[in-house]
C-alpha cells in the first residue's frame, strides 16, 4: 500500500520518513543534539577572528548570527519534525535523485572536515601534554576511540553518551574561567583583543558573513530534528535547536575562548589552538580531560552524520548497500589521512567554498518550506511521493548550482567583495528558486502531487 512505511532494518531511517512511533522524547533528543555545543571550534574561531576583526566586532557579529540562526533553525525544526524527512530525502523531493546525491555528498564531506578539525584539536592537546606521543599516533588514538562510539544510533546510544558527558563539559567551562581569573586576575583586556588601530569598521559584518559559512548547522539540525515528536515541536524550535542553543554555543563559548586566548600568555602568541594550549597550561591533566570531553561529544555528531550520509550516497548513486558500521570505519580512515596533512592551513578555506553550496541549499529549502506551508506533508504521503521523484528537477537544481558558482567566484575576489559571497549566494538562490516555483501556488493551496514539482 502507498501509505505503508517500511522501517525494518533501517534504524537511522535513511530511506523513509521517521514514523511517529520511532520519535525521541525531549530529554533524549536534547542530550543528543547538545553534543554540538561543546566543540572547541566555537572557542577557537572567535578568538582567531578577534585578532583581525576586534573582539567587540566579533561579539556583535555573533549576536546577529544567533538571531538569524534561531529564526532559520526554528523554521527548519518545525518542518523536519512535521515531515520526518532526512536531508537526503528532502533533497530528493526538492532537486530529484541527482540533487539528493549531491546534497548527501556535500553533507558527508563537510561533516568529515569538521571531524578532522575537532579530532586534530584533541590530538594536538594529547601531543602537547604528552610530547613523547608523536602527533601521528595521537591522530590514530583519536580515530580508534571515535569510530566505535557511533556504531549505535542516536536513539539508542548517542543521546545517553552525550547526556553523561554534558555536565562535565559545563563544569570544565566554568572551571576554566575561574582558574584563569584566579591565576591572572580579571581585566577587560580581552575585549580589546584585535589589530589595534586597524580594526575594520565592518568587522561585525565580516564576522556575521563568516558564520554564514557554518550554515551546515542547518543540515545538522534537519537530520536530528526529524527524530522529535510533533507535540514537542515548539520546545525544539524555540529552545533545543533555537535561540537558547545558539546563545550558549556562539556567545558563551566565544566569550570564554576570547577571554582565555587574550588572558593566558603563550609563547608564539595567539593562534588557531591558543584556547586549547592555554587550557593545558593552566589546568594540566584536567584541561586535557576537558578538551577530550568537548571534542568527543561534537565528534559523535560529525562521525555519525558523515557515515549515514555516505551510506545514503552510496546507495543512491551506485546502488551499493554498505552497512553503517563499514561506513563509519571508512569515515575514520578518511579522517585519519586528512589529519596527517596540515589541517589548520587548508580546512577553513575548503569549508568556505563548500559553505556556498550549503548556504544556497538552506536558502532554497526555506523558500520551499514557505511555498508548501499548506501542503499535506505527513510521513506516509511523503513516503509515497519519494517513490516517484524524477532523476532531476531542473528548476531547483539550476538555482542551487548557479547561486553556488556565483558565491565561489566571489570568494576569489578582493576581501571587500569576497565578504559578500555568502549573502549574495543566499539571496540569489532564494530569488531564482522563488521565481521558478511560485507559479505552482494556486490560491495558497497545494496538492500532495505538486509538493515535489
Amino acid at each position: 500500500m502507498a501509505n505503508k512505511i517500511e522501517t525494518s532494518g533501517d534504524e537511522d531511517f535513511l530511506s523513509v520518513p521517521v514514523p511517529e512511533n520511532e520519535r525521541m522524547g525531549r530529554f533524549g533528543l536534547t542530550m543528543a543534539w547538545w553534543a554540538l555545543c561543546s566543540a572547541m571550534f566555537w572557542l577557537m574561531v572567535p578568538a582567531t577572528l578577534a585578532l583581525t576583526l576586534g573582539a567587540k566586532n566579533v561579539l556583535i557579529g555573533l549576536v546577529l548570527s544567533t538571531v538569524v540562526y534561531a529564526i532559520i533553525n526554528g523554521a527548519i525544526t518545525r518542518f523536519s519534525i512535521k515531515t520526518g524527512l532526512s536531508v537526503e530525502q528532502f533533497s530528493e523531493l526538492l532537486f530529484g535523485k541527482v540533487g539528493a546525491q549531491l546534497a548527501t555528498l556535500i553533507f558527508c564531506a563537510t561533516a568529515i572536515y569538521y571531524a578532522v578539525f575537532e579530532g586534530s584539536v584533541i590530538a594536538v592537546a594529547i601531543n602537547a601534554y604528552f610530547p613523547s606521543i608523536d602527533l601521528k599516533y595521537a591522530f590514530l588514538i583519536v580515530i580508534c576511540y571515535s569510530v566505535p562510539l557511533v556504531f549505535g544510533s542516536v536513539q539508542h546510544w548517542l543521546d545517553k553518551f552525550n547526556g553523561v558527558l554534558l555536565p562535565f563539559y559545563l563544569i570544565g567551562l566554568v572551571a576554566a574561567v575561574a582558574m584563569t581569573v584566579s591565576e591572572y586576575g580579571y581585566s577587560d583586556a580581552w575585549l580589546q583583543l584585535g589589530p589595534g588601530s586597524d580594526v575594520p569598521e565592518d568587522g561585525w559584518w565580516q564576522c556575521f558573513t563568516y558564520f554564514m559559512g557554518v550554515w551546515i548547522m542547518m543540515m545538522y539540525t534537519w537530520d536530528y530534528a526529524r527524530l522529535g515528536r510533533k507535540e514537542d515541536a515548539d520546545y525544539h524550535a524555540r529552545y533545543n535547536f533555537g535561540w537558547l542553543f545558539y546563545v550558549f554555543t556562539f556567545l558563551v563559548n566565544a566569550m570564554v575562548g576570547i577571554f582565555i586566548a587574550g588572558t593566558i600568555p603563550l609563547e608564539g602568541g595567539i593562534s588557531e589552538v591558543s584556547a586549547v594550549l592555554g587550557l593545558l597550561k593552566l589546568m594540566g591533566l584536567f584541561g586535557l580531560a576537558f578538551v577530550w570531553v568537548s571534542q568527543t561529544r561534537i565528534n559523535t555528531a560529525n562521525f555519525y552524520l558523515s557515515a549515514i550520509n555516505m551510506q545514503a550516497f552510496l546507495k543512491s548513486a551506485f546502488n551499493v548497500h554498505l552497512p553503517k558500521v563499514l561506513c563509519v570505519i571508512a569515515v575514520g580512515f578518511i579522517v585519519y589521512n586528512l589529519m596527517l596533512q596540515n589541517v589548520f592551513s587548508f580546512i577553513l578555506k575548503a569549508l568556505a567554498y563548500q559553505g556556498t553550496l550549503v548556504v544556497a541549499w538552506v536558502s532554497i529549502a526555506l523558500v520551499f518550506i514557505y511555498l508548501k506551508r499548506t501542503a499535506d506533508m505527513s510521513p506516509a504521503t511523503l513516503g509515497a511521493q519519494l517513490s516517484r521523484t524524477p532523476t532531476v528537477r531542473w528548476g531547483a537544481l539550476s538555482a542551487w548550482i548557479l547561486s553556488s558558482v556565483l558565491g565561489a567566484l566571489l570568494l576569489q575576489a578582493p576581501q571587500g567583495i569576497a565578504g559578500w559571497s555568502a549573502p549574495v549566494t543566499a539571496l540569489t538562490a532564494a530569488g531564482i528558486y522563488f521565481v521558478v516555483k511560485s507559479r505552482y501556488i494556486r490560491n495558497d493551496r497545494v496538492s500532495a502531487y505538486q509538493l515535489g514539482d
